[in-house]
């Protein structure tokens, strides 16, 4: 048991330990169809879905990728049925509480981003208390996308950027990419290297639009509670084969 367990967290031998993706941005799509497929309630799919982001993130540890970014809710969200938002809200209450302690004991260091405000006030606790408490862990850099959209993001940045200026605290040339990147929500969060999108779908659906600008795109018809390890390796091999010019020759 304890060899096979060591098989399965080692690189694949195909892949360059040196080419590797530094951050990798998840678009996990598909928790719906996996359940009505099966005949299940949509949560089901959404309870699934949880156990495959736990092994994507252990996946990352074990192969040596330092971040990993999720999209868990967006501000779009909210237009779907009640039940559903409010069975999400408590599942993600519920997994953060469940799982702190193992995210300490593997040196996860987990942030949220996007509208934390207009989240529940018990699940803005539970977030707060998993950020500070894995803060100075120094393993894989988990960052949770919760309420984010991408574009009220950069409206964020934009607002903060010209109270400034009318503060006179800075000048309108002062303005660049550095000091716009200061005042997104992923501050400080290097940018993702590959996007992978599950479920078929060739969209970014509002994620992350100024920091995928050079990221290299991987699309699955895989629905996401059933990628696993075999298929994150498939988008690795993928990415690897990738020629990133940066818009260069």
């Amino acid at each position: 048991m304890t060899v096979q367990l060591k098989v399965l967290q080692e690189l694949p031998s195909d892949l360059d330990r040196n080419c590797l993706p530094f951050h990798v941005a998840v678009i996990m799509d598909g928790n719906g169809r996996w359940a009505k497929h099966r005949g299940l309630p949509r949560i089901m799919g959404h309870q699934r879905g949880v156990d495959t982001l736990k092994d994507l993130l252990r996946c990352c540890r074990d192969w040596g990728i330092p971040a990993l970014t999720a999209y868990a809710f967006s501000t779009e969200n909210w237009g779907r049925p009640l039940e559903e938002v409010e069975f999400l809200m408590t599942l993600f209450e519920r997994v953060l509480r469940r799982e702190l302690k193992e995210m300490m004991t593997e040196n996860v260091k987990i942030r949220f981003v996007g509208n934390l405000s207009a989240l529940p006030v018990s699940l803005q606790e539970e977030i707060e208390r998993s950020m500070d408490e894995t803060k100075n862990n120094t393993g894989t850099q988990f960052t949770v996308a919760t309420n984010y959209g991408g574009r009220q993001e950069i409206i964020q940045a934009c607002r903060e950027i010209a109270t400034l200026v009318q503060q006179g605290k800075i000048n309108p040339e002062d303005i660049n990419e550095s000091l716009f990147e200061h005042h997104l929500y992923t501050s400080g969060i290097p940018h993702p290297d590959l996007l992978i999108r599950t479920s078929g779908e060739m969209r970014l659906s509002n994620f992350l639009l100024w920091q995928m600008a050079y990221a290299e795109i991987y699309v699955t018809h895989t629905l996401w509670p059933d990628f696993d390890r075999k298929h994150f390796h498939l988008a690795l091999q993928a990415y690897q084969k990738r020629d990133r010019r940066f818009g260069k020759i």
